[in-house]
């Protein structure tokens, strides 16, 4: 790295928010050493108020902070949007509907191969998006107006507390049992997709449709009902019995 990369990751860490520099350089889902002996004790909340990932046993510790719940797409973090943009302006960062939920990449994804060309790309890490979208995650735009010496403040909401309350993590269960989503959607609580279901077949991974991210849905078998086996061979076993007939008289 370079003197001139030196001034700017200092120009970044110098006009970012704490909270936001921590946000998208925090680790999330490893392991927590204050709780290293506990099960699921992955770190997947963001304390706004002590920049740093907590996990779900941590929450008793941080319950008058505001929290953000950081979820996991094929071994990246993401965030719903209808949180994010509570925090910062998204326009124009390319948003991706994953089970039913509208979510951003905190930060921009290595790329398997590179498309050139005449297609829209990511103003910062040339990713390919939809014609709508300049960014490719919430770094990318927050990077690409530092580089541009843009104000950040311009896209910078106010934290209001109610929106990021511990009472949204209620039904976060430590045990790992699943929850169900505000769209009656049975997931688990981290993660938002078996990183095995993913499918894609464009080259850039992003430039499928209107959803932005596609994979092929499930089929699950399910068993039919019917009767129990000895029930049926009681049924098939049964003769109709000779008529009877009036004594005659």
């Amino acid at each position: 790295m370079g003197r001139g990369d030196d001034e700017v990751v200092m120009m970044n860490m110098e006009v970012k928010p704490a909270w936001l520099q921590g946000l998208m350089g925090e680790t999330f889902f490893g392991g927590c050493g204050v709780h290293e002996n506990c099960r699921k004790n992955e770190k997947n909340i963001f304390c706004l108020l002590c920049c740093l990932s907590i996990c779900p046993h941590c929450l008793p510790s941080h319950r008058s902070h505001p929290l953000l719940q950081v979820r996991r797409y094929v071994y990246h973090d993401v965030v719903r949007l209808g949180d994010l943009e509570k925090l910062i302006d998204c326009a124009y960062i390319q948003p991706y509907t994953i089970n039913h939920a509208k979510v951003i990449f905190l930060n921009q994804r290595p790329q398997s191969r590179s498309c050139k060309g005449s297609a829209n790309m990511c103003f910062t890490c040339d990713r390919i998006l939809q014609d709508s979208f300049h960014f490719c995650s919430l770094s990318c735009k927050v990077d690409y107006m530092v580089y541009q010496g843009q104000d950040l403040s311009s896209i910078l909401y106010r934290i209001d507390e109610s929106d990021f309350a511990c009472s949204q993590f209620d039904g976060l269960r430590v045990d790992g049992s699943e929850i169900i989503d505000d769209d009656g959607q049975i997931t688990q609580s981290s993660f938002l997709e078996d990183p095995l279901q993913y499918r894609s077949t464009s080259c850039s991974n992003d430039n499928m449709g209107s959803s932005g991210i596609s994979h092929q849905p499930v089929v699950v078998n399910k068993k039919k009902k019917g009767f129990l086996p000895g029930l049926v061979l009681s049924l098939s076993n049964r003769r109709k019995g000779a008529p009877q007939r009036a004594p005659l008289s």
